[in-house]
């Protein structure tokens, strides 16, 4: 690319040789996440991937896409970009799991102000550990300079996965009844929702979110920064010894939103308040902003990332899979019948 540049298209804001930058200094980042279904390089017009069919009879791809939201905002406040991107990986390849698909690849998008290799590259370097984290290849992405639409320092990022599984192997809610375990898998934090309300809250534009808190052990920046956790490994090795019934990423609209959307209708989900293990992040949260406790449980993941519903005798085994592969989840409640969607009591 030495050959190509344009004084007046960087005149206009849009400087392309910080584009070809940008790409060779996030190959590196890029190489992590490479696997033998990668047919092409970075570079081309299309990222092309090769799966392997072995064993199954009737694979089925299973698509997802998502942003970070506002959470760009803490990072941007804080000048640390390296860690934003697993946050946009695990909001796509957490969808797609909730399905009992394995993530395939990863694309991005990146659009800025003004491009800066490093700051790009930073941020790329997050979107590869997350590939890394759900074992996908990223094989493509857009970079887009948008200037007089953005400030310099300004970005959003959004991504786009697929997954594949066999059809037999789906979740199959349907199977759902009275009596089913809920098991929780613990979040991080805030994971990637609700932050136009943290950033109202805690003021971050106008207070320091460097301070250190004694009640959250590290500053409140470094609390809301914390990368969302990705689900995939753990609940693709569950789902090869154990029945799952059901799955919800806790995402925006807490409990009461995205729950009751793996659950069929006719059933509740019956939540123990005593035994979900809130973070201290949400306590200080709720504290702070004064926010009823209905309205947090309607908004945040309040430490439990990921549900999954399994039959009551199978729970014990999945419990101890799960702690085998790094979760230390636990029991929440059951699957009553009823068209409360969820009820925590």
């Amino acid at each position: 690319m030495e050959s190509s540049f344009s004084e007046s298209y960087k005149a206009a804001g849009v400087d392309i040789t910080a584009g070809y930058k940008s790409v060779e200094l996030m190959k590196q980042h890029i190489k992590r996440t490479l696997n033998d279904g990668c047919v092409s390089d970075i570079g081309g017009f299309g990222g092309l991937f090769q799966p392997q069919l072995a064993g199954m009879k009737n694979p089925v791809l299973v698509s997802g896409t998502d942003g970070v939201g506002t959470k760009l905002k803490i990072a941007m406040l804080l000048n640390k970009h390296d860690t934003i991107g697993i946050d946009c990986v695990a909001m796509c390849v957490n969808d797609v799991i909730c399905c009992g698909a394995k993530p395939l690849f990863f694309l991005d998008y990146i659009a800025c102000g003004k491009n800066i290799p490093e700051k790009i590259a930073e941020i790329v370097a997050g979107v590869a550990e997350g590939c890394v984290q759900a074992d996908c290849a990223l094989i493509g992405g857009e970079t887009a300079e948008h200037p007089g639409m953005m400030a310099d320092d300004d970005y959003d990022l959004a991504g786009f996965t697929v997954g594949i599984v066999d059809r037999d192997k789906v979740f199959d809610n349907k199977t759902v009844k009275s009596g089913d375990a809920i098991i929780a898998l613990p979040s991080t934090g805030v994971h990637s929702n609700g932050f136009s309300l943290v950033r109202k809250v805690f003021d971050v534009e106008n207070k320091d979110i460097n301070v250190y808190s004694d009640y959250l052990g590290k500053t409140v920046g470094e609390a809301l920064l914390t990368p969302t956790k990705i689900y995939v490994k753990p609940v693709l090795a569950l789902a090869q010894n154990v029945d799952i019934k059901a799955v919800s990423h806790i995402t925006g609209g807490g409990f009461y939103e995205n729950i009751p959307r793996s659950i069929p209708a006719g059933f509740t989900a019956k939540i123990d308040r005593a035994a979900l293990r809130i973070l201290p992040i949400f306590e200080l949260l709720q504290k702070t902003g004064n926010i009823p406790e209905r309205d947090m449980f309607n908004t945040y993941n309040m430490g439990v990332g990921m549900s999954l519903v399994v039959a009551a005798d199978k729970a014990d085994e999945a419990l101890r899979i799960l702690k085998a592969n790094g979760e230390d989840a636990y029991l929440i409640g059951e699957i009553a019948a009823g068209d409360t969607g969820v009820v925590i009591a």
